[in-house]
């Protein structure tokens, strides 16, 4: 079963939606991480062997988290005026039509009607 951590810019009620649709999920403002740096969040994420869900591009920094240095980041880049329910909606939709090979070890940034992958070298 995939885990996710759920980034403190993402809807409060992401966690319990992918719980509601079989994932892990663990949000980082229940877990005494809330106005931690990325890095702080990039760590706990490590640690839980979790997948991190975020709204941050800062995450797609290739430098600082190179693909396959980690157990996956998903970014979210949907625009701010973009429904809590649609925005949700719109990651589970992408998360039934992605595998766990998708998500190990790779980038992943969502945007509207459009999912891109940068994957870690076989």
């Amino acid at each position: 079963m995939l885990k996710f951590v759920i980034d403190e810019d993402m809807p409060r009620s992401t966690a319990g939606t992918l719980k509601a649709k079989g994932f892990e999920a663990l949000d980082v403002r229940d877990c005494g991480l809330r106005g931690q740096s990325d890095e702080e969040v990039f760590k706990f994420a490590q640690r839980e062997k979790a997948i991190i869900l975020t709204g941050d591009m800062g995450f797609a920094n290739l430098l600082r988290y190179p693909i396959g240095s980690h157990v996956g980041i998903v970014i979210a880049h949907f625009p701010n005026e973009i429904s809590t329910s649609e925005l949700t909606g719109q990651i589970i939709k992408a998360f039934i039509n992605l595998t766990e090979t998708d998500f190990s070890g790779n980038l992943i940034i969502l945007e509207p009607g459009r999912i891109r992958i940068r994957r870690k070298s076989v």
